[in-house]
């Protein structure tokens, strides 16, 4: 975990370790610390599950958590892709912090498109951030990542004892979904293997090794991110179902069985091995669907877009004797709420210096009416994606920033200024844009934005791109749609 610069530990690694030893003095100790299993879904879009309304895919083995567990039906990722979205979960920190925004450039698409230059983008979770793999592994835990990391070029020194399959690529760049493929501690030369099943049995063995000790198991599929590579036999068994509610993705739906069925195998060890009761599952997704490949109806927008469809995803929670079997939580959460929750639910005492911006969920798993009596929720994108059609034919999002309280949600476009405010409760598609109508309420949720980037000192890009051509026009093909 310590770096070395010619043989002398760095003041900001001294620092953080310093904060670790203080974390584990401060421990409160039981004599049975629960088990964390953590299923975190790449892309996987709100509805992308039947049990939340696909009639087209299949998961049987989420619906049982489901019912067996709680719904979070307000549930939100930090950003509207991939890797400022994890590396808000890891460090419990908005965007603004870790200067994490987007995946990759944040200039991405045609520069003659673009009004601004975009803030510039951080690809790596900086050491100085105590992650929530280190606040665990400090409490006793083992802890364990299998599948996709993305926010640097080796987990292991961010808190995990074992990687599996974890680097940098944002997608399964060690050879796909289909052997041979060769990922980190992850090497298989002959065909015939399946990723999405190989990270599942991976997890199986670490439980199985790990059973008499409190463990943090983060299986973080790089399902069912691009490319789309289903098993054949699964492919066609999708092809002859009917498509329904804009799900018709025959190789997609069958990425979401192996992913599925990953989950299931994971939860049969944990029954083989009688660690049920004392295990805590969860089940959360990264962003939204992609929309060249899935529908995120009755959302509005997809990946990339702060839109709902772009950062409303699924999420349960089954904490055995906690949360009551079936329910429904309607009180919004977020994706630095993670953090905090897995400390109280580890016992684990949060020290003063330990700057976290989310709220812990306990009290909602413990009473799925209990409010956290937060003012709002944030994100902030100040970069461009391109890709299919979104507000801006060229991009999927220009540079912005939203805000959701209480029912209410106002997105703020940075190129024009433009303003849009929704009420979720009654237009959950953000259909009907009552800024104009409601410039009180515009008002009040703006200056909670206002407020929040000052006290993150979030960026806001304002400088005119040179390269801006008002006259460029714009045909699809031509925006960059190769980069997911």
């Amino acid at each position: 975990m310590l770096q070395r610069t010619k043989g002398v530990f760095s003041a900001i690694n001294m620092k953080k370790l310093l904060l670790l030893v203080v974390m584990s003095i401060g421990l409160s100790v039981k004599a049975a610390k629960p088990n964390i299993v953590f299923y975190f879904i790449d892309d996987l879009g709100w509805t992308d599950v039947s049990f939340m309304g696909s009639k087209y895919y299949e998961t049987p083995h989420v619906d049982r958590l489901s019912r067996e567990g709680m719904k979070f039906m307000d549930a939100y990722a930090c950003a509207p892709n991939c890797a400022p979205s994890r590396a808000c979960l890891m460090s419990g920190l908005y965007g603004p912090r870790h200067g994490v925004y987007t995946v990759g450039n944040s200039d991405r698409g045609q520069a003659k498109f673009r009004k601004l230059i975009p803030t510039k983008n951080t690809t790596v979770l900086a050491g100085k951030f105590v992650t929530m793999a280190e606040t665990l592994k400090s409490a006793g835990y083992v802890t364990a990542t299998m599948g996709k990391w993305h926010l640097g070029d080796d987990p292991t020194t961010q808190g995990f004892d074992v990687n599996i399959a974890g680097k940098h690529w944002g997608g399964p760049s060690g050879g796909g979904y289909h052997s041979p493929y060769n990922y980190p501690n992850l090497i298989t030369k002959e065909k015939g293997e399946y990723l999405t099943d190989r990270l599942g049995q991976e997890a199986c063995k670490f439980i199985e090794k790990n059973k008499d000790k409190p463990f943090f198991l983060y299986l973080t599929h790089y399902a069912v991110h691009y490319p789309i590579q289903s098993k054949p036999e699964l492919k066609a068994k999708y092809q002859k179902k009917t498509p329904v509610g804009g799900h018709k993705n025959a190789a997609y739906a069958g990425m979401i069985e192996s992913m599925d069925d990953s989950i299931g195998a994971v939860q049969a060890t944990l029954k083989r091995l009688k660690l049920e009761d004392n295990t805590i599952v969860i089940f959360f997704s990264d962003n939204g669907g992609h929309g060249g490949v899935t529908s995120n109806a009755p959302l509005r927008g997809s990946k990339g877009m702060l839109y709902e469809g772009g950062i409303r995803e699924p999420l349960v929670v089954k904490w055995p004797g906690v949360t009551k079997a079936g329910s429904d939580c309607r009180e919004p959460v977020i994706g630095v709420d993670f953090y905090p929750t897995f400390m109280e639910m580890a016992g684990i005492k949060r020290p003063k210096n330990l700057k976290l911006d989310g709220l812990s969920f306990v009290p909602c798993l413990k009473d799925a009416s209990a409010s956290l009596g937060r003012e709002a929720l944030y994100w902030h994108f100040p970069a461009y994606l391109q890709g299919y059609t979104a507000r801006h034919g060229a991009f999927r999002t220009t540079p912005a920033a939203a805000v959701r309280m209480g029912d209410w949600k106002l997105i703020e476009f940075f190129e024009d200024g433009e303003l849009e405010l929704y009420n979720l409760r009654e237009d959950l598609s953000e259909g009907n844009n009552l800024a104009a109508k409601m410039p009180e309420k515009v008002k009040e949720l703006h200056a909670s934005m206002l407020k929040w980037r000052k006290a993150t000192k979030a960026p806001v890009p304002t400088e005119k791109n040179p390269q801006y051509d008002p006259k460029a026009k714009f045909s699809q093909g031509k925006g960059g749609r190769k980069k997911k």
